[in-house]
């Protein structure tokens, strides 16, 4: 993911000033925070003080900034970048490309899978492969994107019983992950996925038994059944590696017995 085009000319000031207004903080709360004044803050905002390193990343940690852009921070700041930004192919990455295979192994046969920054899809186990067999093969060529993939009209959109409220969903998650990195490449990819054609009414389908959720499901069609399933995202604690950071595990745990015995019995 790319930050803003004119992030290293901004000076670090005023790109510190943006990630505060953003998150609703004044110099005054981020100074307690930060074990500083409000007066420092102030300074550094408008470049009469130059922070130092360690006060970047203090700041930037107290206002939830995410690694990569914390390293944009630096290199505003006059320091060099402090995350590295790993290939997933790397070597060195490789118990981690491991865990995340027998983690999503391990949730079969119920679907899972792993998408970066672009939510471009890393990994995925034979859930959802099943899930997604039968789309336009267009959609199942490299770099393979989940967001493209659920909404494109060759997609799994026409399959999705509740289209319209799970299109929203995904909407907003995109808007809230823009307003987080600001990056342009997502935004694109938002305005893309956005402006794909959507039925004035959901198509006709629920569970055979229906049941009270307790999250907004993703209702799709497969293979003549409507399965229910509620999605769980999490992704890695303290990350050190910008790749990693951006990395995320989606999971889709049935909603109802019938969707869980239907898996059971159809993926094994």
């Amino acid at each position: 993911m790319t930050t803003h085009p004119s992030t290293a000319q901004q000076g670090v000031g005023p790109l510190l000033r943006a990630w505060r207004e953003q998150r609703r903080v004044s110099q005054l709360e981020l100074a307690l925070r930060a074990d500083s004044s409000a007066r420092h803050i102030s300074f550094v905002e408008t470049g009469r003080s130059r922070p130092s390193e360690e006060m970047v990343l203090r700041l930037a940690e107290h206002l939830h900034v995410p690694v990569r852009e914390r390293n944009a921070l630096l290199l505003a700041a006059g320091y060099a970048p402090r995350y590295p930004e790993t290939p997933l192919d790397d070597p060195a990455l490789g118990p981690l490309r491991e865990g995340i295979e027998r983690l999503i192994g391990g949730y079969e046969p119920y679907p899972a899978l792993v998408v970066d920054a672009r939510y471009d899809v890393v990994a995925a186990n034979r859930g959802v492969m099943a899930l997604v067999d039968g789309v336009a093969q267009a959609l199942l060529e490299p770099p393979l994107n989940a967001m493209r993939l659920a909404l494109h009209p060759e997609g799994l959109a026409p399959r999705i019983r509740n289209l319209r409220a799970w299109r929203g969903h995904l909407l907003e998650q995109m808007e809230r992950q823009i307003a987080l990195h600001r990056s342009e490449p997502l935004r694109a990819l938002y305005e893309e996925v956005a402006a794909y054609p959507v039925p004035d009414e959901d198509p006709a389908g629920e569970p055979a038994e229906p049941v009270p959720y307790f999250a907004l499901p993703l209702l799709i069609e497969h293979e003549g059944r409507t399965l229910s399933f509620i999605s769980s995202i999490s992704t890695f604690n303290t990350p050190m590696d910008v790749t990693v950071a951006e990395l995320a595990v989606e999971t889709l745990l049935p909603a109802d017995p019938a969707t869980a015995k239907y898996l059971q019995d159809s993926i094994s």
